[in-house]
């Protein structure tokens, strides 16, 4: 097991033996400290962000991006502690902050399954422990982390708390045929969906610039049936939102996910701190090469 490893399962034991003050505490501290210090993936967070907030001065740019650090440590303080929280409390808390719910349940009554598509905001397993309580155990997807011995503690973490992840890549079957199985048993998918990490998504505009965004949730919809619902994340003073919006129609795969960058944009916006963006995301932040790769691609 190497340091990170030890590091991680460190955190899960040691982090929700403190007080809740205490840890939450210690993790803001360690956002400022973090933001003090600077360097390369402060410096993205602080580009993408002025990308959200076009019209932010200076000062305000510096205080969103202190706020999104410290929005950003409270999702690995409640991520640390979530396996010893009352998950069932923790469920009637969520049960009350959100909306949209009928959204999901008409998917459900009709039988067709759903496609839940969330941006890195706000705290996303939290939202799947309100999902576990409602509908019962759902399927997502997760990079598989190096080395493999970490990959393994976050998949056990999140399958304690009843969610079933498969890995992107390495797996016995691939993702896609398993997701689109779970549909057609008229199950929820859950998929992060404001980064490409298979290097095959498709072209959008995301706050006024192109940007690629995943394929996978418009095409499982579009090739199951499944309803497509977006879902906007953020934090609330002691708690958590989530707004589950009517699902989007799928007339080809490049014009749904567009439709859920859109949706996404507009969450983010009224939410800007709480959305943890701290890679590159847009094209124009590419590497010469990466973007010359790109364009090779989408031309074919």
């Amino acid at each position: 097991m190497n340091l990170a490893t030890l590091g991680y399962s460190a955190g899960w034991r040691l982090i929700r033996l403190l007080p809740e003050s205490w840890a939450r505490g210690l993790f803001r501290a360690g956002a400022d400290y973090a933001v003090k210090r600077g360097g390369a993936s402060i410096e993205q967070l602080r580009t993408n962000l002025k990308r959200v907030v076009p019209q932010a001065g200076e000062d305000e740019l510096d205080e969103l991006v202190r706020d999104s650090l410290r929005s950003y440590a409270r999702y690995w303080c409640e991520a640390f502690r979530l396996p010893s929280m009352d998950l069932e409390a923790a469920y009637e808390k969520c049960d009350s902050q959100v909306s949209g719910v009928e959204n999901l349940d008409a998917a459900l009554a009709n039988g067709t399954g759903a496609v839940v598509a969330l941006p890195h905001s706000g705290n996303w397993d939290m939202a799947g422990v309100w999902l576990v309580g409602h509908s019962g155990t759902f399927t997502t997807v997760a990079e598989r982390l190096k080395p493999e011995s970490l990959y393994r503690k976050f998949v056990e973490f999140r399958e304690t708390l009843g969610f079933e992840v498969l890995p992107l890549n390495g797996g016995d079957r691939p993702p896609a045929t398993v997701l689109a199985e779970r549909l057609r048993a008229n199950k929820v998918v859950c998929l992060l969906a404001d980064r490409d990490l298979t290097s095959s998504g498709v072209p959008v505009t995301f706050f006024g610039e192109q940007t690629m965004m995943p394929a996978g949730p418009a095409h499982l919809a579009s090739t199951t049936g499944a309803a497509l619902l977006p879902v906007g994340c953020w934090f609330t003073g002691d708690g958590w939102h989530f707004r589950i919006h009517p699902p989007i129609k799928v007339s080809t795969v490049q014009a749904a996910t567009q439709a859920i960058a859109d949706v996404f944009a507009a969450d983010i916006a009224a939410h800007p701190a709480d959305w943890h963006m701290l890679q590159k995301l847009w094209l124009a932040d590419l590497p010469e090469s990466r973007r010359a790769a790109l364009a090779r691609r989408l031309a074919r």
